[in-house]
């Protein structure tokens, strides 16, 4: 049984928080490029790009787009993939802060595949990783610069992010494990 650990209201007070953050690091939005993982990072990538436009509307255009890991990923030859969409590079990222946004932080196997995947198209100054959900038990040294919430789980719990573009409603919640 699926029990809610982030409402609609959780998810957007901590996309704002994730913003403003952003905007402290990188002092504005002056040269900053924002890239979401699909699915529901390149959703929640365009979020963080409308609420610091909000905040900063007077600042430079955020550029805003996705980038597709799916042919990175060091698990191809084990079957469980999902199908490739089109990556969206808004522009040149040599020299820009590229943050990468994905829904949920597990393993850092993604991201891994994002970075070798940033790389096919260009070379950013910097490049931080936000995320909505961190949980834990990473399998590789990455870690995320801009987190909405930690939560901690089980290897055998799963998180699962609702959002209102893709499933019709908006809420984080764990599901599965022995405690649960």
């Amino acid at each position: 049984m699926a029990h809610t650990v982030l409402t609609q209201a959780d998810i957007t007070r901590a996309l704002t928080r994730i913003s403003h953050e952003i905007l402290e690091s990188n002092r504005g939005s002056d040269n900053l490029v924002i890239l979401g993982i699909p699915t529901r990072g390149v959703i929640l990538a365009r979020r963080i790009a409308e609420i610091i436009q909000r905040i900063e509307p007077a600042a430079t255009a955020v550029r805003v787009g996705s980038l597709d890991v799916t042919l990175y990923r060091d698990d191809l030859a084990h079957g469980r993939t999902r199908t490739p969409t089109r990556t969206e590079v808004p522009g040149s990222i040599n020299g820009a802060t590229v943050v990468l946004v994905d829904d949920v932080l597990y393993s850092g196997r993604t991201i891994r595949s994002a970075l070798d995947a940033l790389g096919d198209h260009g070379r950013p100054t910097i490049v931080r990783l936000a995320v909505l959900v961190d949980r834990g038990h990473r399998e590789l040294p990455i870690r995320a610069d801009f987190v909405g919430r930690n939560l901690p789980t089980a290897t055998d719990e799963r998180i699962n992010v609702h959002l209102e573009e893709t499933d019709g409603d908006e809420f984080v919640s764990i599901d599965g494990g022995s405690n649960r």
